[in-house]
């Protein structure tokens, strides 16, 4: 049994009110000043209504983020957006992608992925656990029964 690719998208904003870390998992995310847009950017070089991710699926069956300027009406930022050093209307995110909205005011990106997990019935391991009292001898090397269990032969450090 094979379970599908697990993947988290995590967004670090970076703004005059310090260091915030979202989940992203919703189709739409507003990103902006104003106090209704989903992803909130404390700074005031930042547009009330500066950018839109929107989630768009892969083949595979998991999804992407597309960062786009402005809203989804058509209306850009003042600022824009610059996306890893270039000036970007629109772009499909990738793990480590860095956004900066305006001075002091930017965004990690991170593509969490782990592979698919493969589930065995739990029987077709056994696993054992053996104390090492219960090894064996080595042949030809007789464990002696009148001997105690090993003891260090020099005394401890401070003592005689």
């Amino acid at each position: 049994m094979t379970s599908a690719p697990h993947q988290s998208h995590l967004l670090i904003i970076e703004d005059d009110k310090g260091r915030r870390e979202y989940t992203l998992d919703s189709p739409v995310y507003s990103i902006g000043r104003d106090p209704k847009c989903d992803i909130r950017l404390v700074s005031q070089f930042v547009s009330r209504r500066h950018a839109t991710l929107v989630q768009l699926p892969n083949e595979d069956g998991s999804f992407y983020y597309r960062i786009v300027d402005g809203n989804l009406k058509g209306k850009a930022s003042a600022n824009g957006l610059l996306i890893n050093g270039r000036k970007l209307q629109a772009h499909d995110l990738q793990d480590q992608d860095r956004i900066i909205f305006g001075p002091q005011v930017q965004a990690i990106y991170y593509l969490l992925k782990r592979d698919a997990i493969t589930t065995v019935p739990p029987d077709e391991y056994d696993i054992t656990l053996i104390s090492p009292n219960m090894a064996e001898a080595p042949e030809g090397e007789e464990e002696d029964s009148s001997s105690s269990p090993s003891r260090p032969t020099r005394p401890a450090p401070g003592q005689g």
